[in-house]
């Protein structure tokens, strides 16, 4: 099936876009205009297909419900009047995404009118069949039966009763079963009934339009609601309008639209297309409006901890490898269609040699000017930064740790050089050109790489390196010596634990985001990644 709808063209006017799915979500950024959107396809409706659910929505009703007949109560949840149908007696002439919307008793009462018209159709066609002579047709499914589907996959330990007018949910507890009613459920039990009633109770072939899908619903169960909606509803396009990023990367296979900006006027937005990037994730970044690191580690890491206090106007996203932060920073920097936003990756140095660090810049990937992160806690001007707070002798303290560290990688020089050499022929290899063309070929290229790769001539950059690192600046040292757990093993020095000397200079750098302590760490990290506070 396919479902057609309307969006703004550059000068504003409606345009018609196809889909043969039966879910779009449009998405953004507070602000990015996305209420707005939703009013104005709702105002371009000259057919009268669709049907906008907004975000203000009072979920208060009478225990018992007023029924009216079916067109009555239909008419009032669509037009705000049960007979003159135009939108304007819904929300106003100017309060079109700011109308607090108490419609929930004629949604209820929709949905019970429906249902005994459809079982009163039911019961005069078994009647007539009678008088004929005819066998009886079978029972009908009925909006009630639909509704309760729903229910019962959302809320499995609560059943709901429909009793003389009144909705209870019913529990069961061993050997009784215990009721309460609609009026005493909770916002999220109440929101479900609000919604299913109302999207079932609809006359086929709509449009819905819900502003802020997830209102009032647990995110345990906002897309399984949603999901179970469109599979009873396939006749009706289902229209999202959210910034909430989870319902939109986790809602399944579904067009997503990505609301830019909208200038009070006209709005800017992108499909977006289909990609191997994780959904959530790109999600995130589009409405996060700020440009973008990505690091290694955790989120709640040392490292993305002092990444994200040195770099507060940047979106800091832990990725655990540097192989994550690669593949992530070089696919989103070539999602430029979608957005303008930097996107920079750091990485440790690790064992990676000059040549293979200026490679990366190309794809705005940049190396620390130490070993790896943690070395950053063990900068100099750090180490004499934390012992001057501490009220220590900066010169003993500093003497102290560099010597400790000096010493371990003398012990370590060797498996330290061994790792550096593996790491260069694994980059050296990986970049090697080899052709696919036939197997010939691809001998040959391997041939000439091995001739060309002198293990001899490696094995003696990385010794010069690392032997003439420890008689040189202690800068030179932290540089090259990779050791993981070496900054958590210096807390003794200042005579405290171990690892709390990170804490130390973690919970300081909060503190003091602008302090001699954060312009030593800038030393050594990415110029190229500009820290404006």
């Amino acid at each position: 099936m396919t479902f057609t709808y309307y969006l703004p063209d550059a000068n504003n006017a409606p345009e018609p876009h196809e889909t043969e799915k039966n879910a779009i979500i449009i998405i953004g950024a507070n602000g990015a205009g996305k209420s707005y959107l939703g009013a104005w396809m709702e105002k371009q409706d000259n057919e009268k297909r669709v049907h906008r659910i907004g975000g203000q929505r009072r979920l208060n009703f009478n225990s018992t419900i007023t029924l009216k007949n079916y067109s009555d109560a239909i008419n009032i949840v669509m037009y705000g009047h049960s007979s003159i149908k135009n939108k304007d007696n819904k929300w106003g002439v100017s309060h079109y995404t700011t109308m607090l919307i108490d419609d929930f008793e004629s949604v209820l009462a929709a949905l019970i009118t429906l249902t005994n018209k459809e079982e009163s159709a039911f019961f005069k066609s078994c009647k007539t069949a009678e008088q004929e002579g005819k066998v009886h047709p079978n029972t009908p499914e009925t909006v009630l039966d639909k509704f309760t589907r729903v229910w019962d996959a959302i809320f499995p330990q609560r059943r709901l009763l429909l009793d003389d007018a009144k909705f209870y949910a019913v529990l069961q507890k061993e050997e009784a079963e215990e009721r309460y009613s609609a009026t005493e459920m909770s916002d999220g039990e109440r929101s479900v009934l609000y919604l299913a009633a109302q999207v079932l109770s609809i006359p086929k072939n709509k449009i819905f339009i819900i502003d802020e899908p997830e209102l009032h619903l647990h995110g345990s169960i906002m897309n399984k609601l949603w999901q179970e909606l469109e599979k009873e509803r396939p006749d009706c396009l289902f229209i999202y309008i959210t910034h909430d990023m989870n319902f939109a990367a986790m809602h399944g296979d579904v067009d997503k639209i990505w609301i830019k900006s909208y200038d009070g006027h006209s709005w800017q937005y992108e499909k977006l297309p289909d990609t191997d990037l994780p959904e959530e994730l790109r999600l995130s970044i589009l409405g996060g409006r700020k440009p973008v690191i990505f690091v290694e580690g955790e989120k709640q890491s040392f490292d993305t901890q002092l990444y994200s206090i040195l770099y507060p106007q940047y979106h800091v996203i832990a990725c655990g490898s540097c192989t994550q932060v690669i593949a992530l920073t070089k696919a989103f920097n070539k999602e430029t269609s979608l957005h303008d936003l930097d996107v920079y990756g750091i990485i440790d140095r690790d064992f990676r040699t000059d040549r293979e660090i200026e490679q990366y810049k190309k794809d705005n990937i940049f190396t620390l000017d130490v070993a790896e992160v943690e070395n950053l806690f063990l900068i100099e001007d750090v180490i004499r930064y934390i012992a001057k707070y501490l009220h220590k002798n900066p010169d003993e303290i500093f003497s102290s740790i560099e010597k400790n560290v000096r010493e371990r990688l003398s012990k370590q020089i060797n498996s330290q050089i061994c790792k550096s050499i593996a790491a260069d022929i694994k980059y050296q290899l990986s970049t090697a050109a080899i052709s696919h063309k036939s197997e010939e070929e691809v001998q040959q290229d391997l041939e000439r790489l091995v001739t060309n790769l002198s293990y001899a001539d490696t094995k003696q950059a990385h010794e010069e390196k690392f032997t003439s690192a420890l008689n040189k600046s202690y800068a030179m040292v932290i540089k090259v010596f990779n050791e993981k757990g070496l900054a958590k093993s210096m807390g003794h020095h200042f005579g405290f634990n171990d690892k709390a000397y990170c804490e130390l200079v973690i919970n300081e750098l909060k503190n003091n985001k602008n302090s001699e302590l954060a312009d030593a760490l800038l030393e050594y990290l990415p110029s190229e990644i500009e820290r404006t506070i």
